[in-house]
């Protein structure tokens, strides 16, 4: 249930921010906005549940931005009519994208990754770790 919170947030996320810079500003209709929010949802999500865990918040977030500009312009430029700057579009919304993603990354590993390391962000598996202690009896005891 968890996962299926953390993805209706980031299509949340990705439509608001979507809605309020292209609905707005650039008169994109509401249709094209939905579409696009889903697809650069379930891309990003699968790209973040693999890679957040492994590279890092700010690495993570640099690449959501590139997928974002990218998804934004192709998708755009087939979906988008009229006179729409395709380009500047993508680059605006994908660097406010960009800034919601961290805190999004945040809220997934606190609240969804299990096997993360807070501090440094990466998963920990204790499964093959070694362990290392004194012995318990005493020498004197077998002589």
């Amino acid at each position: 249930m968890k996962y299926v919170s953390a993805f209706l947030l980031k299509f949340i996320l990705l439509f608001a921010t979507l809605w309020i810079i292209l609905g707005l500003f650039f008169n994109v209709s509401l249709s094209d906005i939905i579409t696009t929010s889903i697809i650069l949802a379930v891309i990003a999500f699968a790209g973040d549940m693999f890679i957040l865990p492994k590279i890092g918040n700010v690495a993570a977030a640099v690449s959501d931005f590139a997928l974002a500009y990218i998804g934004i312009w192709i998708i755009g430029t087939f979906l988008f009519e009229g006179t729409a700057p395709v380009m500047t579009a993508a680059f605006i919304s994908a660097f406010f994208i960009s800034i919601t993603e961290l805190l999004y990354h945040r809220y997934l590993r606190n609240f969804v990754f299990d096997n993360v390391d807070k501090s440094n962000n990466y998963r920990t598996s204790t499964s093959f770790q070694t362990e290392v202690s004194k012995e318990f009896h005493n020498k004197k005891e077998k002589e």
